[in-house]
């Protein structure tokens, strides 16, 4: 039997028996030193940029273990999907000892019982630990958690932590996330803002830092990114992975060429609502999954992006209000649900902006022509329910609708303050990459970008430049034209020709 257990000063967890000390044969390594102490030092928020094989996910499950032996607590690890949980994490083998991480982090003898189907470990102090995917994170049941490491961050849907923050706050939790870059997303962004702030510890460790490779390894490794991915490609890969750039191009991304030429040329920028034009939106659906709602309307070759809105496990009125801005009350429902009596209500703060648009045509994908929604009545239907007129998308393959948002792309403005969750979807929105065989797949990987993604996939079908829209041109008069209007005008046909007056 395992008795209690106590941290002295150095940080390890003394058995009052003697029989386990808490590391267990593990120390950190003097890179590691700073999130170690960090975090033994009272922090509750933390996050390392740290390059590949830095060992993140070791210095995690360690704290995690001390931590678990410190308070009577729930305790997650979450990985970006609940599919990579297992191989990443649960069935990980330490190649130098040919142990599982978890088995050298979690000894048995701490542990009261061990679920493999669940990946989830009691310990006989009482506390619990479970893996898991921040893809379903608002689906989780259970004691609230007391620490949650969220590994891979950067690839992580953020929504997670916007969700699982107050839980923290409440209960006076730690937060640990350990990635490497994926461009200037949410991790870049939560770096910057952790930098400033503190209450957090926030480090960039890249091997020039941490000196894990020598010169020669370093070139091998380059040399080995480049044979798979191409000059370009490798060298992109290399300052990613190991010189931890936010900088280096998104491998794999489908719209990283034209998101970055709509960037230089002043294209994601303010973008304000014209009143004088309709206002489309382009949806991709969803009940588990994110619905995503791209706002837009188009004005003789541009498409003015003017604002983006997802949510997560929403029914139709819901939406019906936030393309409304304001709440509906409904006082009589009919047969199988329909709204028979409703009226707009109070405006929605959040949303009230989209009380002055007038809006065109909602472009809504083939799936929402079936029964969905847990209703017997399409959310086409339970839509136009509200005034919301709604209509399906043409049919395009997923290949031939991203080449059609590649070409839309050229002509988009976005706001870059409303649109700024959507275009950080696009810009992470990429293949999905076959580990087995060391290339990309010919599908997109669906992850938290998918749905924005998807939306804008089906924006780029359905946006057009009605001809009522073609700029009127105004009548010139004689003190408007030039010398050369005046006597000698063009023919109406256009020829060059001279008419002399």
């Amino acid at each position: 039997m395992i008795a209690t257990t106590s941290t002295n000063d150095s940080g390890t967890a003394v058995a009052a028996a003697g029989e386990i000390e808490i590391p267990h044969n593990w120390s950190p390594r003097i890179y590691q030193g700073r999130l170690w102490n960090s975090m033994l030092n009272g922090c509750k928020r933390a996050i390392d940029i740290a390059h590949r094989r830095w060992g993140k996910d070791e210095v995690a499950l360690h704290w995690t273990c001390l931590a678990a032996h410190d308070r009577v607590a729930s305790y997650w690890h979450m990985l970006p999907q609940a599919s990579q949980a297992r191989k990443a994490i649960w069935d990980a083998i330490n190649p130098h000892t040919g142990k599982r991480r978890i088995d050298e982090a979690f000894p048995h003898a701490l542990r009261k019982r061990t679920r493999e189907n669940d990946m989830f470990i009691e310990f006989r102090s009482g506390s619990t630990w479970q893996v898991l995917g921040s893809d379903n994170f608002d689906s989780l049941v259970g004691s609230p958690p007391a620490g949650i490491v969220f590994s891979e961050w950067a690839i992580c849907n953020p929504a997670a932590w916007a969700y699982l923050k107050p839980i923290l706050d409440e209960n006076n939790g730690w937060a640990m996330f350990i990635t490497t870059p994926r461009g200037k997303n949410h991790a870049h962004a939560m770096y910057q803002m952790a930098k400033s702030n503190p209450k957090w510890f926030a480090e960039v460790s890249n091997v020039l830092k941490t000196g894990r490779f020598s010169r020669e390894e370093l070139e091998e490794q380059r040399a080995e990114y480049v044979s798979m991915f191409g000059e370009d490609q490798g060298n992109a890969m290399f300052e990613q992975e190991l010189m931890c750039s936010f900088e280096a191009a998104i491998l794999g991304a489908y719209y990283g060429l034209e998101l970055a030429a709509a960037e230089r040329e002043g294209r994601i920028t303010s973008v304000p609502h014209d009143p004088a034009l309709p206002v489309y939106t382009a949806w991709d659906l969803g009940r588990t999954d994110d619905t995503s709602i791209w706002f837009f309307q188009t004005h003789w070759g541009e498409i003015r992006v003017i604002d983006h809105y997802k949510a997560n496990g929403k029914d139709p009125k819901h939406y019906a209000e936030i393309i409304h801005g304001r709440k509906i009350e409904v006082s009589e429902y009919g047969e199988n649900g329909k709204p028979v009596k409703w009226k707009l209500d109070a405006p929605i703060p959040e949303q009230a902006h989209h009380i002055a648009y007038h809006y065109g045509k909602h472009w809504l994908p083939h799936d929402a022509k079936p029964k969905s929604f847990a209703s017997p009545r399409s959310a086409l239907e339970q839509l136009n329910d509200f005034n919301v007129k709604a209509y399906i998308v043409p049919g395009l393959s997923v290949q031939d609708g991203i080449q059609s948002a590649r070409t839309t792309l050229q002509h988009c403005y976005f706001d870059e303050t409303r649109c700024a969750y959507g275009l950080e979807s696009l810009k992470n929105y990429r293949r999905e990459w076959d580990e087995d065989a060391k290339i990309f797949k010919d599908n997109p990987l669906h992850d938290y970008c998918s749905h924005a993604a998807d939306a804008f996939r089906y924006l780029s079908l359905v946006w057009r430049n009605p001809e009522s829209e073609k700029p009127i041109e105004k009548p010139r008069f004689l003190h408007d034209m030039t010398a050369n209007e005046v006597f000698w005008p063009k023919h109406s046909q256009g020829s060059g020709e001279r008419e002399r007056i």
